[in-house]
């Protein structure tokens, strides 16, 4: 079993940044791929960004490529989501993710696939 636990959320003026953290325990991370959604209020989950358990790819979702960074620290059993130039539609309540078999970007997309689920983080941001 794996717990899942986000933080950093908050309220940040558009164009600012936030870094999510997602810490992990019962089990090392080292073995999972990793995954953020975010979900609106009245809109359903959607894909954020993804990890392998490699760290050697990564993939984003069009609408944060170029601003949002994920990355993770095996020893620290951390995962981390950079959101930079944040905009008011980046609004929602962030969720991280595990999944031991997420190797490509239609693995990462998919959120019936991911095994353990965060109880979420709220992220506002202010126009």
């Amino acid at each position: 079993q794996v717990q899942l636990v986000e933080s950093g959320g908050g309220l940040v003026q558009a164009g600012g940044s936030l870094r999510l953290s997602c810490a992990a325990s019962g089990r090392t991370l080292s073995a999972y791929g990793m995954g953020w959604f975010r979900q609106a209020p009245g809109k359903e989950r959607e894909f954020v960004a993804a990890i392998t358990w490699t760290g050697d790819s990564t993939y984003y979702a069009d609408s944060v490529k170029g601003r949002f960074t994920i990355s993770r620290t095996n020893a620290k059993n951390t995962v981390y989501l950079q959101m930079n130039s944040l905009k008011p539609e980046d609004t929602a309540v962030y969720y991280c993710a595990a999944d031991k078999l997420l190797r490509t970007y239609s693995d990462a997309v998919s959120h019936p696939k991911y095994d353990y689920w965060g109880q979420g983080t709220q992220v506002t941001v202010s126009s």
